[in-house]
């Protein structure tokens, strides 16, 4: 009988509750996270509208991440409404994705405070390409998930889509090489060619948060 640590290896699956409820509180951590990087702008008296308009970059900024970490929770949960049981590698491939996401506030922030220094210096260059790269890191954890399905697809309902995975994991590739070409014409030529990239591809992620569509 094939066992892992002791135990039949029909053990080594759990279900899927716990793993969903674990994801969602850091999934709601991250979108708070990133609200504490709109602050009270440093003002003289009576110039408090000027001050908050100066950072314009910071509620962009904020846009985008919590666009894309409240597209990443719809995909996450229809996702795992197709996952009847999990085992250690797609666990491991979860804390991957959850990793990501978690570290998108540290890039948004960077972002934000670069933009409002100098829209096109190369301190904002340099903050395109982190949050592009962190990005299509989160972008490439989905990868490793879809992948690792692909190859234990009995972790699937049955009832699943046969083209789910497929579907999932050409999305995942198209947004990580979005997002690095993103980076890249950030760096080139305007960070805000970047910025607005940014804030848009979350919306195709939710057009296609239930699959791609597919001609017959």
């Amino acid at each position: 009988m094939s066992e892992e640590h002791g135990l039949p290896r029909r053990f080594s699956r759990s279900e899927t509750a716990r793993a969903e409820a674990f994801s969602d509180g850091v999934f709601a951590i991250a979108v708070t996270i990133l609200v504490l990087g709109l602050t009270d702008p440093p003002h003289r008296p009576g110039g408090l509208g000027r001050a908050l308009l100066r950072q314009w970059p910071a509620y962009l900024g904020y846009l985008a991440s919590f666009s894309y970490v409240a597209v990443i929770w719809l995909n996450h949960h229809q996702a795992f409404v197709r996952i009847r049981a999990t085992d250690r590698g797609l666990h491991a491939a979860n804390l991957l994705l959850l990793f990501t996401t978690a570290a998108l506030a540290f890039p948004t922030l960077v972002l934000s405070e670069a933009l409002q220094s100098d829209v096109s210096g190369p301190d904002a260059r340099v903050a395109v390409a982190l949050y592009a790269g962190i990005a299509a890191a989160m972008c490439g954890s989905w990868i490793v998930l879809y992948r690792h399905l692909a190859r234990h697809p009995e972790l699937l309902d049955q009832a699943v889509e046969p083209t789910y995975v497929a579907h999932g994991r050409l999305r995942s590739w198209a947004g990580a090489v979005a997002y690095l070409v993103a980076g890249a014409v950030g760096v080139l030529v305007s960070p805000i060619i970047a910025l607005t990239v940014f804030i848009a591809l979350p919306v195709f992620y939710f057009v296609t948060s239930e699959g791609l569509p597919v001609r017959t």
